[in-house]
């Protein structure tokens, strides 16, 4: 299974149910990463999106533990366990974790791949992903030259397990 995220200098991921900064090219890379395959998120990732809507071209899992949140064109699991059997219907290359902040932490485990686009900068954060640097599990496997949007330095990075 995969991740994806974007994180600060902290490995801070948002702040206030948002995202920190929102960078085109991190934001195409997403798109282009995830099309055609299993996003997994919590509700309040899913609440972020235009609209609260699940998105396009993806199976859209949400995990949450409210027995009556329902959602339209995306798959509602409330523990683990149904998350994991939801899951076994799917390549786990083709999953990818997508947040927030306590799906990140239950899934981490799981996963043994991680694209990250560290962004060179330390925003005002209420939310974080576990720093990989400091897992020794963890190694960087693939980091990109510089990459810059307008005055902001970021690189994508690929970690493995």
């Amino acid at each position: 299974m995969n991740l994806i995220v974007a994180v600060d200098r902290n490995w801070a991921i948002g702040k206030d149910n948002k995202l920190l900064v929102s960078i085109p090219d991190d934001m195409k890379f997403f798109r282009e990463t995830t099309t055609g395959k299993v996003v997994v998120m919590g509700r309040k990732t899913l609440e972020s999106f235009p609209n609260g809507k699940p998105l396009k071209n993806r199976v859209n899992i949400v995990l949450t533990r409210d027995p009556d949140y329902q959602v339209k064109d995306a798959v509602i699991v409330h523990s683990k366990d149904e998350l994991d059997k939801e899951l076994a219907k799917y390549d786990s290359d083709d999953v990818y974790v997508i947040g927030g902040e306590s799906i990140y932490r239950m899934l981490l485990d799981d996963c043994n791949r991680a694209f990250v686009t560290y962004v060179d900068y330390t925003y005002d954060a209420d939310t974080f992903f576990p720093n990989l640097e400091e897992k020794t599990e963890w190694k960087l496997a693939e980091e990109s030259e510089e990459q810059t949007y307008y005055d902001i330095e970021f690189y994508f990075r690929t970690y493995i397990k």
